[in-house]
């Protein structure tokens, strides 16, 4: 029997915000590389995940949810994850069951509209549907393969949980059939192309997300501006970038006790991610209206052209 060959590829996972994108690429790596919160429009940016078997390597990467941009932010956010279809050799259209379920003409209204780019791009897609755990009557999945077939000839249309980890032996099997013979891309260990500086803003920003209330995470940026190993200490100095000073408040809190929990809550995510002790010191500062303007998008680490 002759060898199999080696598959290699990247594989965009886009969809709508807050559809389960990143918790499925953490599940697929095996690893917490993309924060995921309750929140929708947690990423960003594109974030790549590294999964390498004896005779395959998949890149996955994550991708902002594809939303009504109404700011200059999410406009990039937007216009980043439509242009990773031109760059990836599939796609994982993810989908929410639970809400196609209840809202089934506006699910399918908001993914016929990313469906046109997918379609324009040319790229082979597979539809997946997640969190089916949540759809206590299983005949009404039919119904919607149904609709997704109808919107577009995906390759294959999988029914998932990224949550509890239900059908991924499928949609495994499915990439695998579809991505082309190639070499390893990176090596075997790596986990993603981010450098540890991005990682560390991920992780406090996602405290941000978990802490804060209402739209002020969405108005916060994190930037690493010094990064120091010291034997076994690492010892990190961000700065969270607000747009106006009233905001600055609500982050460091009375008595700083909110920039505290912050700060420790990522702290410790960084000492598991790195297995290393972590000195972390959190500063916050006014970068005025800079979801709204390109110089600060710019200055922030976006592109707001």
């Amino acid at each position: 029997m002759s060898e199999r060959a080696h598959r290699s590829g990247f594989i965009a996972i886009v969809g709508r915000p807050n559809v389960g994108k990143s918790t499925l690429m953490n599940l697929l790596v095996g690893e917490t590389v993309a924060i995921a919160t309750h929140k929708p429009q947690t990423t960003r940016d594109r974030i790549r995940g590294i999964r390498t078997e004896e005779d395959s390597q998949v890149i996955y990467v994550d991708t902002p949810g594809i939303h009504e941009a109404r700011t200059l932010l999410n406009r990039y956010m937007v216009d980043l994850a439509v242009a990773t279809l031109l760059d990836t050799d599939l796609v994982y259209l993810v989908i929410d069951a639970a809400h196609m379920a209840a809202k089934p003409d506006q699910v399918s209204e908001q993914t016929g509209r990313i469906v046109e780019a997918i379609a324009e791009s040319g790229t082979p897609a597979l539809a997946v549907l997640n969190k089916v755990d949540m759809v206590p009557d299983k005949a009404a999945l039919l119904p919607m393969i149904e609709t997704l077939q109808a919107l577009h000839p995906f390759r294959a249309i999988v029914p998932i949980s990224a949550k509890k980890a239900i059908g991924i032996d499928a949609l495994d099997a499915e990439t695998l059939e579809r991505l082309p013979e190639g070499p390893q891309l990176f090596p075997e260990d790596q986990l993603t192309d981010r450098p540890m500086r991005f990682l560390a803003s991920e992780m406090i920003r996602e405290q941000l997300f978990l802490q804060l209330k209402q739209e002020l995470p969405y108005h916060t940026a994190v930037g690493v501006d010094s990064w120091t190993e010291e034997g076994n200490l690492v010892v990190v100095q961000a700065t969270i970038h607000v747009g106006r000073e009233s905001q600055k408040g609500m982050v460091i809190g009375k008595r700083a006790t909110r920039l505290k929990s912050i700060g420790q809550a990522a702290r410790v995510r960084l000492e598991r991610f790195l297995e290393r002790k972590v000195y972390l010191d959190l500063r916050v500062r006014v970068e005025a209206k800079w979801t709204e303007r390109g110089a600060g998008l710019r200055k922030l680490g976006y592109d707001g052209n």
